[in-house]
């Protein structure tokens, strides 16, 4: 018998995956090894009068064995680890007051909340009371309440508030409201002016609750729907619309009617309803909320009085003091095309009163305040700063032709001085200054050095090497004034402006818009719903601030401003979604569907390509060529109608009209005009001619424009008188 090597007496497989052994030995070695089961059954007897077993399965720590001596060990350490913050976490769960899970610091974004319980609840009695909730959605019940609180700015409810709760949900907490009836509105063209839709009815107002029963995302609405239902409601088809079913629940916009004011009714206590007693009731005003770590609680909110609800009919004047309709914009750098368009498109849309002399009639002209930030973000403006601004906006062709009379009350630059806004504000005025730095976007701080580092020394001032230490000095990005391409992007303007808005809109009320914004029609039923809202982050539940509506000096404003105090001043759109979802409040600040503000977002992300649109933010400056004949043919009336503004979302370097990048309004504005020509850019621009196909950008841009020069009625057929 020939002798075996060492190498082959391994096992070796036939073709049908059987093993095949060169000894009888090495075949009985693995069954000489015990071998066990990851899991062993446990019989546990339960207690009763007639006992039963409960067969339950455990890991078998003998079976560790089978992975080796180390990974044994390591794997009983882990098990270990694991059983002993479980009981731990059990044990803060529900053996403490606090009752709630203990969150290890590595996982997600710390808290932000320091509003205690009955803070939070106060503050939605405030803006309740203040009629800053003209909504039906109900409350969270984690607030506390134990009744029913009174809503002046909805209607009475034909059955009981509580019944209603009770069929929608059994933990909802609705609002009582006996506020005047509304009368909803079939707004058509008229027959004398069929070519243009009418303007939106005086002291009119928007139903966003049914707005967002078309136009939610997060309910699976397209944004071709929702611009449907906008348009059509508004009477924006003028004449143009086209037989459908039943249209009644597209009736958003509606007026108060007039008469007698119900009574409130007193509370009613709601804690021995059954369901919606809720275990916060009996707890203490911190349980279930998640403090931000080594920050103590905020001291017991002191709001003022609430605001007087009015209802349009019953104002002496057609503007209402407490609700200014201010549309603020921050703009930082020198003035380009970007604003130029903003304030346009402001002109063009919004019923200024530049088709009518007459000052009395009965409707509330509305004003673009405009802010100026002359330096870069961190620079302190010098004595003079108010008049430079305006020297350079005199000689600023995109600029200067807004200082014309006839738009004095309607268009206001403003210059703005972070440190006195921010003095302007009782939450901040005495805390601000002791912040490290006042930039900080979504916990990324930016620390602004000393002037006096960055100083050149007399002995260097006259060299090549000083002038372009200099040059650089101006193109970093501590201190630029603007972004001029993608490369050099102004991040500090950006975060100011976060901070700005929620400022601006605190101290004097109105809505902000972003500069990269393009309004596209009459705001009148927006100016009429007094809750602040902001839009949707596309997809995510989160705010987008690019537009922010804050009443002035409420509740709402208080509790942002002291919790970013307490965050590093942190205005981040998405910080502050934080902000508000921790402490209960988002529904404070309705997050309306980006549908109404910026309704190409969705499918620039990839997202209802089922059904698209085919706009994009490239291809707004960029049309291809392929779909080039859209913005000639279709023109303004074209373009996202239904939507209340379009966002396009930065690209600040690209011009809106490349072969014609000048103001072109008229012979009143010649000045300017040959100012702006006077570019070598533009002079190359008039050499190549106009372009064949024109982007969409370009359509708008030339819309505007004619306007202004009389050559062309505004969209809804009214002409300028100058």
């Amino acid at each position: 018998m020939p002798s075996h090597s060492p190498q082959k007496l391994h096992s070796r497989r036939l073709s049908n995956g059987l093993p095949q052994y060169s000894f009888a030995a090495q075949e009985k070695r693995p069954r000489q090894q015990p071998a066990f089961s990851w899991l062993v059954p446990v019989i546990i007897t339960l207690p009763g009068r007639q006992p039963r077993t409960l067969k339950c399965w455990v890991i078998n720590p003998f079976a560790l064995a089978r992975c080796g001596r180390k990974r044994a060990c390591l794997l009983m350490t882990c098990l270990v680890l694991f059983a002993l913050y479980f009981t731990f976490a059990l044990t803060q769960r529900f053996g403490t007051k606090e009752k709630r899970w203990p969150r290890p610091p590595f996982v997600g974004h710390p808290p932000t909340l320091v509003f205690r319980r009955d803070d939070l609840a106060k503050i939605w009695l405030w803006e309740i009371a203040s009629g800053h909730y003209p909504s039906r959605q109900p409350i969270p019940l984690e607030l506390g309440l134990k009744f029913i609180p009174d809503n002046p700015s909805l209607p009475p409810r034909k059955r009981p508030p509580l019944a209603i709760a009770y069929e929608a949900s059994p933990n909802s907490l609705p609002t009582n409201g006996f506020g005047p009836k509304r009368i909803y509105l079939d707004i058509q063209s008229e027959y004398d002016n069929i070519a243009y839709p009418p303007r939106p009815v005086s002291g009119s107002i928007a139903d966003f609750d049914i707005v967002m029963e078309h136009c939610d995302f997060s309910q699976r609405k397209f944004v071709r729907d929702c611009l449907e239902v906008l348009r059509n409601g508004a009477g924006l088809d003028n004449g143009k619309r086209l037989r459908r079913g039943n249209m009644d629940d597209w009736k958003y916009i509606f007026l108060e009617a007039n008469g007698t004011k119900p009574a409130p009714i007193a509370p009613r206590e709601i804690v021995s309803e059954g369901s919606l007693t809720s275990s916060y009731f009996e707890s203490p005003d911190s349980s279930g909320l998640t403090k931000k770590p080594g920050a103590p609680w905020e001291p017991p909110l002191m709001l003022s009085t609430s605001v007087p609800v009015r209802s349009h009919s019953r104002l002496s004047t057609p503007c209402d003091a407490d609700y200014p309709r201010v549309f603020h914009m921050f703009w930082a750098g020198p003035f380009t095309d970007k604003p130029y368009m903003a304030l346009l498109s402001f002109l063009y849309t919004q019923n200024c009163g530049l088709h009518d002399h007459d000052s009395h009639e009965h409707a509330c002209r509305p004003q673009f305040w405009m802010w100026i930030n002359p330096g870069p973000a961190a620079s302190v403006p010098n004595p003079s700063a108010t008049e430079d601004m305006f020297n350079e906006l005199k000689s600023n062709p995109w600029a200067s032709p807004f200082l014309h009379p006839r738009f004095k009350n309607v268009i206001r630059f403003k210059l703005w001085n972070t440190t006195e806004q921010l003095d302007g504000i009782p939450e901040l005025k005495d805390e601000w200054r002791s912040l490290e730095t006042l930039f900080n976007s979504g916990g990324r701080v930016i620390n602004v050095p000393n002037k006096d580092s960055h100083a050149v020394s007399p002995k260097e001032s006259d060299t090549e090497t000083a002038r372009l230490s200099m040059r650089h000095e101006h193109d970093d990005p501590i201190h630029r004034t603007g972004s001029k391409s993608s490369a050099s992007y102004d991040r500090l303007s950006v975060i100011l402006s976060d901070m700005a808005r929620f400022i601006l809109c605190h101290r004097f009320g109105g809505i902000y818009l972003d500069a990269d914004t393009i309004i596209l029609r009459d705001w009148e039923e927006v100016w009429g719903w007094k809750g602040a809202f902001a839009y949707r982050w596309s997809r995510l539940e989160r705010y987008n601030t690019a537009v922010l509506h804050l009443n002035k000096g409420s509740a709402l404003g208080t509790f942002l401003f002291r919790t970013a105090l307490k965050n590093d001043l942190d205005f981040h759109p998405i910080t502050v979604s934080r902000y508000l979802k921790e402490a209960y409040l988002e529904g404070l600040l309705l997050r309306l569907p980006d549908a109404l503000f910026d309704p190409a977002w969705l499918n620039t992300e990839y997202l209802q390509r089922d059904r698209p649109l085919s706009l994009t933010f490239q291809k707004f400056f960029d049309t291809p060529m392929a779909n080039s004949a859209a913005p000639q043919a279709l023109g303004f009336d074209g373009f996202f109608k239904g939507a209340y503004s379009y966002h396009f979302h930065n690209f600040w370097w690209k011009p809106f009209d490349p072969s014609r990048n000048w103001p072109d309004l008229g012979p009143r504005f010649e000045a300017g005009e040959l100012k702006a020509k006077s570019s070598p850019k533009v002079k190359a621009s008039l050499e190549e001619g106009d372009r064949r196909d024109l982007d969409w950008s370009t359509v708008l841009k030339r819309t505007f424009e004619s306007y202004i020069r009389g050559e062309r009625p505004n969209m809804y057929g009214e002409w300028i008188k100058w």
